[in-house]
């Protein structure tokens, strides 16, 4: 008797039902992200929404979960159109980027209503720019780089002591010539590593021009160690070597650039907090001199 006391006690507390159908939506995008993209997007949809559980989580007690009829309505709209999507097997690009969003949308009205919206502006910021980061993944031919990559490849080149001419996007060696196309040009490694620096940003406290530096900095590693990823792409063309040419351009050698440009810009934000806490530390010894030299 007691125990069903306590199912039944539990099924009306809204944290709960909020919680289930949080968890459904999670597992809903990350479906819908396995099915239309690759198992790195899946990857970086997961680190979002870990991401976003842990920032809920830290607030968790703060949060007003109060929300009137007409948000409640809209609310349960927008994610009865996402359990109906996940339904849905149309290669649409509306359909894949749009999910997140709506789930955030519609599980924040649900909530808290219109006026608890301002509790999750940094979840929605999230959610907004995995949104993007979805539309930029499909439609990489609207951002075409592979001119400043051929461009920086041929410097990478000449400077290490080869042979190169450039003509247009296409590289040539005494031995052979590549041509780099918009899907080799850097884009995905550029879009991967500013979907780090929004995370990093929103999980950490920065400066206003630390917050403009890391996507800046993110970016330029993308596109510079891509680069040396082209050379060496065009260096193995040129000596003829198939096999391993194969395995830079679509095998695992793609995913270890990738690891590269992730890894030095884990030191970049290291080092960006580091110095933070230096600085922080630096001001409170500096405050605390001056209580001791003024008691009064």
């Amino acid at each position: 008797m007691i125990e069903n006391y306590s199912i039944a006690k539990s099924l009306k507390n809204p944290e709960l039902w909020l919680l289930g159908i949080g968890s459904s939506l999670v597992a809903i995008n990350l479906t819908l992200a396995l099915r239309h993209s690759d198992i790195t997007n899946l990857y970086i949809f997961f680190l979002y929404f870990i991401t976003i559980y842990s920032l809920l989580k830290e607030k968790r007690y703060d949060l007003t979960l109060e929300s009137g009829i007409i948000s409640s309505c809209l609310g349960t709209l927008l994610l009865i159109l996402v359990f109906i999507n996940s339904t849905l097997h149309i290669n649409s690009v509306a359909i894949f980027v749009l999910p997140p969003i709506m789930s955030g949308f519609g599980l924040a009205l649900l909530a808290s209503g219109y006026q608890g919206l301002k509790q999750y502006r940094k979840e929605l910021l999230i959610l907004g720019f995995l949104t993007i980061r979805s539309l930029l993944v499909m439609l990489p031919y609207k951002i075409d780089i592979s001119l400043l990559t051929a461009k920086l490849s041929t410097v990478i080149l000449w400077y290490t002591g080869f042979q190169v001419s450039r003509s247009g996007v296409i590289l040539n060696l005494p031995t052979g010539s590549v041509e780099v196309y918009y899907r080799c040009a850097g884009t995905e490694m550029i879009i991967d590593l500013l979907s780090l620096a929004v995370l990093f940003i929103c999980m950490f406290n920065l400066s206003l021009q630390q917050k403009f530096v890391v996507p800046i900095v993110a970016a330029t590693l993308g596109f510079i160690i891509n680069g040396f990823r082209v050379a060496l792409m065009a260096i193995l063309v040129a000596q003829g070597d198939k096999q391993a040419f194969e395995y830079w351009h679509q095998g695992d050698g793609s995913l270890i650039f990738s690891m590269i440009a992730t890894l030095f810009f884990g030191c970049f934000c290291w080092f960006l907090l580091s110095r933070n806490e230096r600085e922080h530390q630096n001001t409170t010894d500096t405050q605390g001199d001056v209580l001791e030299t003024n008691p009064d």
